[in-house]
């Protein structure tokens, strides 16, 4: 994990019927913060610029981590109907959410089963949607440190790239992403990374104002998929940008903070 400790801190929660990590930051208005398949991978600078006007609260998704996997989830569903029964036991709804990945897609299922416990929501390479052309790329496939490195454009040209989980990957953090990989087969095997209903479903959402940020040069999640997602959700905005892959925030993460600091106002 990227070190600049003084700016967040960690903390258990008992809630929902389990213990939960909490990595939180900054200080406003709450936003709540869906970490990646692989899970949390650090504090980075887009942290740091939200964090100057919104508290940032990062769940360490269960089974990842320190968070206890829970037995009774069996899909993402089950796990978004978890985090719905977080927001509403710490009386954060509605909140503003920014997922990623699979976070993505998480608060995709929260915003289907009920859009109005979120103010605005903004879905970052999201998986959960078949791409009507490409792939979701296959985690199982390749080791962890091969799927990392293919999930930016241009690693070289990505500074802080480098610090993605804290850097070079040491014993634990290879024992982290192995448990992260067991924890995702098991939710998300079969369909692959996606729920075929998910776009029926986010058809009947209405009055979410929603953002999508998705890299032109996406290799894990085919831009397609986001082009799914944006005629689904009424109202939403597709932004594409270009030269990156599926890690805008720090591949064009100027951009990426401009854009999601107009978005959320």
């Amino acid at each position: 994990m990227a070190d600049q400790a003084q700016e967040w801190a960690e903390e258990t929660l008992a809630v929902a019927g389990t213990e939960l990590t909490l990595i939180s930051g900054g200080s406003g208005r709450p936003l709540l913060v869906l970490h990646e398949e692989l899970g949390h991978p650090g504090w980075f600078k887009w942290h740091s610029a939200l964090a100057a006007s919104r508290r940032l609260l990062i769940p360490q998704q269960p089974g990842f981590g320190k968070s206890p996997k829970l037995d009774w989830t069996r899909s993402i569903r089950d796990l978004a109907a978890f985090y719905s029964r977080v927001l509403r036991e710490r009386e954060l709804v509605p909140i503003d959410v920014i997922g990623f990945s699979l976070g993505g897609w998480i608060a995709a299922e929260m915003a289907a089963n009920h859009a109005g416990q979120f103010s605005r929501m903004i879905l970052v390479g999201a998986t959960g949607i078949q791409p009507p052309r490409g792939e979701i790329k296959d985690l199982f496939i390749r080791t962890s440190r091969k799927y990392l490195d293919e999930s930016v454009l241009n690693p070289g040209r990505t500074p802080e790239f480098a610090t993605l989980y804290g850097g070079e990957p040491t014993p634990e953090q290879f024992e982290a992403w192995e448990d992260a990989r067991t924890e995702v087969a098991r939710l998300a095997w079969s369909p692959y990374l996606f729920n075929p209903s998910l776009p029926h479903l986010l058809q009947g959402v209405s009055g979410l104002p929603t953002l999508l940020i998705w890299g032109g040069q996406d290799e894990v999640v085919p831009l397609s998929a986001g082009e799914v997602y944006s005629e689904s959700i009424e109202g939403a905005k597709l932004v594409v940008l270009e030269q990156c892959g599926h890690r805008p925030e720090i591949e064009q993460s100027s951009e990426f903070i401009k854009t999601v600091q107009q978005f959320l106002g």
